[in-house]
Parts: structure tokens; sequence; C-alpha cells
């Protein structure tokens, strides 16, 4: 069931995607609105005690939901699997910026490329060139496929039916609205969201990045794994994307034009210069590693039914 409702959802996003501001997002930022209101004092234990308001009863009832609906009848239960997963993944929910993006650049439209590339990850770059505006949209891709859909995919195998998913989703929310935050005002109330985060991200990042590696050019990709993502900010994306630029050949990172300023940031990747052929390669890498992983699990499957 498991695999099944994995191949129905990522089928039913993809013919038609999620609005998935309007129906999780908004109502998650609400509810966070809410609770930092009612919490925050800028400690982190009342953080932690926030935090477990929101994570614990999505996925207790989420699990208490399925079992339920099991004793029902297992299609039943089948069929929640399948709304839960299009709740929670998805390529196309921030794929449509990537694609934009390319078309744009393939078009020789460098001002609305990087228009689009600020709407999607926030700031300016307006001074940046075509390379650079390539080389920030793949390195976003990398990080938003893992945590759209390889994250997703890995706690749901490992929990029982879509409580997995749904506990990604929601710790992986709270790390970015209040982990992320650095107001002085908000002080430690998103320490732990962020600790957290962080935790279940970690094994499910490194198989994502290995996923990357088996699919691509394995030895670049192992290389820059080792040496280059330690340098990054964030250890888990600097993973993504030193495996995925060694994956794809090509050189990621580097300074580029931000918000007015150069920023400077450490060489990931190995090869050539992005640009929109190397975009359309990573569209490639993240299908062909999604594969991999259905592969895998349908194997699994396979293994336990000639088992049974």
């Amino acid at each position: 069931m498991t695999l099944f409702s994995l191949i129905v959802a990522l089928l039913l996003e993809q013919v038609r995607p999620l609005p998935v501001r309007q129906i999780v997002l908004d109502p998650l930022s609400r509810l966070s609105t809410s609770l930092v209101e009612r919490f925050n004092d800028g400690q982190a234990r009342n953080g932690l005690v926030a935090w477990a308001l929101v994570v614990i009863p999505l996925v207790v009832l989420s699990a208490l939901a399925y079992f339920l609906l099991w004793l029902v009848h297992p299609l039943v239960a089948f069929a929640f699997n399948i709304a839960v997963l299009y709740l929670t993944m998805g390529f196309r929910q921030e794929s449509h910026f990537f694609t934009d993006i390319h078309l744009a650049l393939r078009m020789g439209e460098l001002d609305r490329a990087r228009a689009l590339l600020a709407e999607w990850r926030g700031g300016q770059y307006y001074g940046a060139s075509s390379g650079e505006v390539a080389r920030l949209a793949i390195e976003q891709a990398l990080v938003a496929a893992h945590r759209n859909v390889f994250g997703v995919v890995f706690w749901f195998i490992l929990m029982p039916g879509p409580s997995g998913a749904v506990l990604y989703r929601a710790v992986r929310f709270l790390g970015e609205a209040w982990g992320e935050r650095r107001d002085v005002e908000f002080g430690e109330f998103g320490r732990f969201a962020k600790k957290a985060f962080e935790i279940i991200d970690w094994l499910p990042a490194r198989l994502t990045a290995a996923s990357f590696s088996v699919v691509g050019d394995f030895e670049d990709a192992v290389f820059c794994w080792r040496t280059q993502s330690m340098l990054w900010a964030d250890r888990a994306s600097g993973i993504l994307i030193a495996a995925g630029g060694g994956a794809l050949g090509v050189r990621l990172g580097m300074p580029v034009h931000e918000s007015g300023e150069i920023v400077e940031r450490p060489e990931m990747g190995v090869g050539e210069e992005a640009d929109a052929d190397y975009m359309q390669s990573t569209v490639g890498l993240v299908w062909r590693a999604l594969l991999l992983c259905l592969m895998m699990l349908a194997l699994l499957v396979i293994a336990s039914w000639v088992g049974a």
C-alpha cells in the first residue's frame, strides 16, 4: 500500500498541482502566529511547548485516523494515505518557479528571470548575471526537491500510515517559520523548532544526496560531498547542493549579486558554469533519483511478499 500510495499521489500532483499556500501554508501560518502570540516570551522552553502543541496532535491524529479507516476498509485507508501525501509533498509546489526561470533564460529575458528568482527565494537579484540566476535556481531546486518530496517519502515509509509525512511537513514548517527568525524580540523561541528539523532531516538529506550521486556522476558527487558540504552555512543544504553539483558536473555556490551587494559563498560542485542547459539536467537528475527510490521500495515490497 505504501508504494502504490506514493505513485498515485505523485501522479495526482502532476495532473492537478495542489494550491499549497491556500490549503496548507495559510492555515499553518495562522496557527503558528496564534501560538507565538500566546507563548512567546523569548524563552526556548516555551518554544518547545508550542512546538509540541502543533506537532504531536497532528501526528497522533493522522495515525489514529488511518487505523480507524483501516478498520472500516483498507481501500478507505489507502485513499486517506493518498490525500495526506497530496497535501504534504509534491514536485509542483515550487517547480513552476524553476520552469518559468528556465524558460525566461532560454528566451533571453534576464530581468524576468531575476524577478521570478526574487519571488521564489526572496531578496533582490537585479545585478545577477544569467549564470548566477541559473546557479541560484539549481541550488534552490535541489533543496526544494528534497524537502518537498524525498524527505516526506522517507518519513512516510518509516512511520505508520501517513503520520510520518505529517511529522516531516509540520516540523519543517515550524523549523522555517520559527527557527529561521533572527529578530531580537523573537528571542530563543524558535531554537527548539530549528534543532528538531535538523534532527529529523539528518538522515533523509544524506539519503537524497546519495541518490543524486548514484544517478549522476558518482565520483564527483561523493568528492564534492566530502570536501565542500561543511563549508556551507546550513549543513544539510550544503550536502544536497555539493552532491547535486558534483552529480551534474556544474559549479554552484560562489559569489552572487543579491540585494545590491556581492554575497561571498563557497564554491560547490565541480565542472562548468551553470546555465539554462544545466537547469534542464537538474530536472532529469531529480526524476532519476526519485525513480531510484521507488525502485528500491518496490524491491523491498517484492522481497516481503516472497518472504511471506
